[in-house]
């Protein structure tokens, strides 16, 4: 333990004390009711501190204590299916000790320390282990095992190991050195945690949602921004990747959020049933709510406290996603911090250092080697993180510093949204910059013309925006037949492919087999139309055909290949009908 100080200047968060030796990002404890915080600056006899909680009330005179510790989070068996706030304090148990309203001074572990888990070793007497070593297992929940790793900096022999059940601060296992290993270690949140090796995102995370997973797919240990105005859809987007995509573990951060808005994912997400098991979502599932009243340095912390938890579960070989919203709450509590601070504001009064610090958070993601594991085994970190532009103006700072470090960009619009367009992103602003490295992965398993297909699809799309702007002026009979057609097919693609409904039972997922033959289906009827066209057939006998909308059926239809099949068919015989 460090020397106690005094306080000596408070503003709101941030508290100045002296007359206490400390490091940066020594976690201390403030005031009377010992009150969490952080040092995040020292200049001469002042430590600066940001406090966890809300400081109203404590005064000039009262002791500060350093732990000496950073800020560390509890990495164990009991993770999975909790519902944690910023600092890893359970919310449940916070509840228990304060009722409806979280008061201040409150301590909570992380993880259950009286709970006993069935630990069963993978490794032998006499074995030689190093960081990262997998030593035993845990069923953590009914669906996922929990691989205990030996802690970082820590080597040697098994001197003694035993099997049985133990609670997290039970010794499981001696080494010849007399370093005792317990089911739980603890990490200091700010610091991402090592891997052996990199590698190459080229497999994608297939998402179940169409417009994703065909125009601006995401790879496995990628980033995407998810950025859009107030009501555009991005809460109910994020819920649908959580619940659909194909990662081992879903870490879902609400930094900042609406209380209302949280309390609704917090009450939704428990009765959530996991598609692929059946069993509870949240049984893979770690939450942690940070509503936009709780204190803001808190909400700072929490996306490190997040992106913590998510390292750890990449390392025993799951894949993670990891859901931050908003990132641009996350931003203001900088901001919020950083005035407080006095220092010199940037752009929007948001602090110069904001781009490196989003930088330093999408950088934690990536797909890997675990230390201490062999090469077949991968894990990996994909993070999605949901930005809300102010008026959804898309050149604020925090929206294009994103911009800089995220290589799939799903734009979500509102003028979409207004007219029932769900998901309601842009297919004219969204990009990925992974097409091209997940080409070979779509080729092999799905379709080798899977990217021809995409390619022409966009450029469809494209020319629509183009023909619309001439359509607004001279109506769309003026327009050439040729392209009076192009314009039928794009309709046919936003409302059959790109649109999709999240709370209709079929709808809600799609596979990519079923995305890919929907899409070989609408071009299909291109195909035949345009060469019909060009034998002499009217384009209003085209555009009047009916064949072509049965393809919608397929989206909401189990038994979609016979759907498609028959609208096939249908569409070959009204087009020869129409050449005789």
């Amino acid at each position: 333990m460090g020397k106690k100080g005094t306080i000596y200047r408070i503003a709101g968060p941030v508290v100045i004390a002296r007359g206490i030796n400390a490091r940066m990002y020594d976690l201390v404890r403030v005031g009377d009711e010992r009150l969490m915080g952080e040092v995040i600056q020292i200049t001469g006899q002042n430590t600066i501190i940001q406090v966890y909680e809300d400081t109203t009330g404590i005064k000039p005179g009262e002791p500060v204590e350093n732990t000496g510790e950073p800020l560390s989070v509890e990495l164990g068996p009991g993770m999975l299916t909790s519902i944690y706030d910023g600092i890893q304090r359970p919310l449940p148990v916070l509840q228990d000790k304060m009722g409806s309203f979280i008061k201040r001074g409150v301590d909570a572990t992380g993880l259950d320390h009286d709970k006993k888990w069935e630990f069963k070793p993978l490794v032998k007497k006499g074995q030689n282990v190093s960081a990262g070593t997998i030593i035993g297992e845990v069923q953590e929940t009914e669906g996922i095992v929990h691989r205990i790793l030996v802690p970082f900096g820590v080597k040697g022999k098994i001197k003694d190991i035993n099997s049985g059940k133990f609670t997290v601060d039970d010794t499981v296992a001696k080494l010849e050195d007399g370093k005792s290993l317990t089911l739980m270690s603890r990490w200091p949140v700010r610091v991402a945690r090592p891997s052996r090796k990199k590698l190459a995102p080229v497999f994608p995370l297939i998402t179940g949602q169409r417009i994703f997973d065909i125009l601006f797919p995401l790879a496995k240990g990628g980033v995407a921004a998810i950025p859009g105005p107030f009501g555009a859809g991005k809460t109910v987007s994020q819920q649908q990747l959580a619940k659909w995509c194909d990662a081992d573990i879903i870490v879902y951060i609400g930094c900042g959020e609406r209380g209302n808005e949280m309390t609704e994912v917090l009450s939704e997400f428990p009765h959530l049933q996991d598609p692929k098991s059946g069993r509870p979502l949240m049984d893979r599932t770690v939450l942690i709510a940070n509503t936009s009243n709780m204190p803001v340095a808190a909400r700072e912390a929490s996306i490190y406290t997040g992106v913590t938890i998510a390292e750890y579960y990449r390392d025993m070989g799951y894949s993670v996603a990891l859901m931050a919203d908003s990132t641009s709450r996350w931003a203001e509590a900088m901001r919020e911090i950083s005035s407080r601070l006095e220092e010199m504001p940037g752009e929007e009064g948001y602090p110069a250092y904001l781009s490196t610090k989003l930088a330093e958070f999408y950088e934690r993601s990536g797909r890997v080697n675990p230390l201490g594991a062999e090469d077949d085994i991968e894990g990996s970190v994909t993070i999605i993180g949901a930005v809300s532009p102010p008026g959804g103006d898309f050149s604020e700072p925090v929206t294009q510093n994103t911009l800089r470090v995220t290589k799939t960009f799903w734009a979500l619009d509102a003028k979409l949204a207004q007219r029932r367009h769900f998901p309601s992103i842009n297919w004219l602003t969204s990009y990925s910059l992974y097409l091209d490295t997940l080409e070979p992965w779509f080729s092999e398993k799905i379709a080798p013309d899977w990217r021809e297909n995409v390619n022409e699809l966009m450029s469809i799309l494209q020319d629509e925006e183009k023909l619309l702007e001439i359509v607004q002026l001279v109506g769309s009979d003026a327009l050439p037949e040729k392209e009076q057609l192009n314009l039928e097919i794009a309709r046919l693609i936003r409302e059959f492919i790109l649109q999709q409904n999240a709370f209709h039972d079929v709808d809600t997922y799609c596979t990519l087999e079923k995305s890919y033959m929907i899409m070989k289906t609408v071009m299909h009827f291109a195909k035949v139309a345009h060469a019909s066209l060009k034998s002499g057939v009217k384009i209003k006998s085209i555009l009047a055909t009916k064949a072509k909308e049965s393809i919608s059926n397929a989206k909401f239809d189990k038994d979609y290949k016979k759907v498609l099949e028959q609208s096939k068919k249908d569409i070959d015989e009204e087009f020869a009908k129409l050449k005789s």
